[in-house]
């Protein structure tokens, strides 16, 4: 089968690139289980401390799920909703890099990263009430920690179509460039992301995650505190602190 998502790391960074560019990058099944299983690979690499996604041409980063396919698949066991959760959980910190607009399922996706770089003259809409569709609960519940309870019924029960500004202005995206801006300044979030000790970005990343989903355990988060403040990357900060120098994470 051939490919239909580019995987490339370079150093510390590991980029994924939707490659459906003449179907404004539309996820399949197929690909759905394909981005889980190159997220699985991500989180075995323990040197990768950022991922990149991102979608290839300058129209859409994706426009959700392959609508054709809609009434063929088997929503009991939603490879859509298992890939995202996935997405979400990945080991590293993830950026989305939005080379365009984005539509449907796809604003999930977007939302599941943990930051989010637009394009002026991007869009967004997310139709399923205008397809005769409700959205899963998972999926409601993923909008409204991200971008609250009015932004997410504005987007759902309107099916309007926001553009950049909007989306910047709801919290949906994290910062708003012009779309020659987009590679720098998704390369300056990474590389700041890559100087910072990386167990510790990994364990908030998760504390934060278990917290907006209404999930967090005390005991275990507790646990993970503990255990940074005895880190060798704790110590090796709070040296680099003193001696007014930049630190050398090791992940220990």
């Amino acid at each position: 089968m051939t490919s239909t998502i580019a995987y490339t790391t370079q150093g510390r960074r590991a980029t994924l690139t939707l490659m459906r560019e003449a179907a404004h990058n539309r996820l399949r099944e197929s690909d759905l289980a394909q981005l889980e299983a190159l997220i699985a690979e991500i989180n075995e690499q323990r040197d990768i401390r950022v991922a990149i996604l991102t979608g290839s041409g300058t129209r859409s980063f994706c426009a959700g799920f392959e609508i054709g396919d809609i009434e063929d698949t088997n929503w009991q066991d939603n490879q859509f909703s298992r890939t995202i959760a996935h997405l979400e959980a990945a080991r590293p910190a993830v950026i989305c890099a939005l080379n365009g607009s984005v539509y449907g399922g796809a604003c999930e996706i977007a939302l599941a990263c943990d930051f989010r770089i637009g394009v002026t003259g991007m869009k967004m809409r997310m139709p399923p009430a205008a397809l005769g569709l409700v959205y899963f609960a998972p999926g409601l519940k993923r909008l409204i920690s991200r971008i609250g309870l009015s932004a997410a019924k504005r987007v759902l029960l309107t099916a309007e179509k926001l553009d950049a500004e909007t989306l910047l202005e709801i919290g949906f995206l994290d910062r708003l460039v012009a779309p020659d801006q987009l590679a720098a300044e998704t390369d300056a979030l990474a590389a700041r992301i890559e100087t910072l000790a990386p167990r510790a970005v990994e364990g908030t990343k998760r504390l934060l995650n278990d917290i907006a989903a209404g999930e967090l355990d005390a005991e275990a988060a507790q646990k993970t505190a503990l255990e940074s403040f005895r880190s060798e990357d704790a110590k090796e900060g709070i040296r680099a602190f003193k001696e007014k120098r930049t630190p050398r994470f090791t992940g220990r």
